[in-house]
């Protein structure tokens, strides 16, 4: 039986502090699963720092790795996807960050699961070192982003998992511009299997992914895969319009009785206008963001635009 081919899609963006460790590692996993035909496609995400140059290097020592120059900072998701664009020949998939957060050691758990029959499988986080304002925030969101959006999402879940062909294929059929990788997975399907591991601190450097980035990229997971914000909208509006409604049948009935009414005060009448006022503001934003989603898909512009290319035949 030829050896199964497994490739490891990797995005990265000024990561030179950590991929000398990265390469380490992958290269010890890959010399120690010989049975295995391994290959990492490493993309250079428009770095500014040195990072295009030691995956250069790191293409250039050892054959087993690939290397994707993007022609500038298209973010995570696009670079994610340029590199499973480039998976051709291959029998499954492994996505994972650079950073070193999701241990490479995992690997071959992923892929023995894969091997047992699973078409995907889910590397789950049992514990994560982060702390501060980040793991709140990421605690936050897996607490309440499964009950927001309108299919299952696995919690605890991120980008490090392993994609059998099939599922590589659909995901090729999925052109979005404002894509959401665990959303993305769940709605492709197939048959899942999960694997607990224990999500690390970064091994060295600072996280690329800041703050904001990760409230809008927390943004396109529910605005891509839930309509639950126009359907509140839409509550609200028929709350508000009840409201006012029984509040005119009221005021309309004390006058038909000859009851004196109570002029209106100047706080009260502001009170009603600021509250009416900041609820419509809320209802254009959330128009805003799904009608913005869908000009950016209409302009079919290409998710991610190539530079370099080493590597590849």
């Amino acid at each position: 039986m030829s050896s199964p081919k497994v490739a490891l899609v990797i995005p990265a963006y000024n990561e030179t502090a950590v991929l000398p460790e990265l390469f380490r590692r992958l290269t010890a996993i890959f010399d120690a699963q010989p049975h295995v035909a391994w290959s990492a496609i490493l993309i250079d995400d428009g770095s500014k720092d040195g990072t295009g140059d030691l995956l250069v290097a790191q293409c250039q020592r050892d054959g087993r790795f690939r290397m994707l120059g993007l022609s500038r900072n298209f973010g995570f998701q696009a670079a994610l996807m340029a590199g499973l664009e480039q998976c051709t020949g291959v029998d499954a998939v492994v996505t994972m960050d650079a950073d070193l957060q999701d241990p490479p050691e995992i690997i071959p758990q992923l892929v023995g699961a894969w091997q047992q029959g699973a078409e995907v499988v889910l590397a789950v986080r049992r514990s994560r070192e982060e702390t501060g304002l980040r793991r709140m925030g990421f605690n936050l969101f897996h607490a309440w982003f499964g009950r927001l959006v309108d299919l299952p999402i696995e919690r605890n879940t991120g980008t490090f998992c392993l994609l059998n062909q099939a599922a590589i294929s659909a995901f090729r059929q999925l052109p979005e511009a404002h894509r959401f990788f665990p959303g993305l997975r769940a709605w492709v399907g197939f048959t899942r299997v999960e694997v607990l591991y224990d999500r690390k601190e970064r091994a060295a450097g600072e996280p690329a992914q800041n703050f904001y980035r990760l409230i809008r990229y927390a943004f396109d997971g529910i605005f891509s895969f839930s309509r639950l914000p126009l359907r509140f909208l839409t509550l609200c509006g028929v709350f508000i319009a009840s409201m006012g409604f029984a509040i005119g049948v009221f005021f309309i009935v004390r006058r038909l009785m000859g009851i004196e009414i109570a002029q209106v005060g100047f706080t009260t009448l502001v009170t009603l206008v600021l509250f009416l006022g900041g609820v419509q503001l809320i209802g254009i934003g959330v128009l805003g963001e799904y009608l913005g989603r869908v000009y950016d898909e209409v302009k079919r512009r290409p998710n991610y635009i190539v530079k370099r290319r080493v590597g590849f035949e």
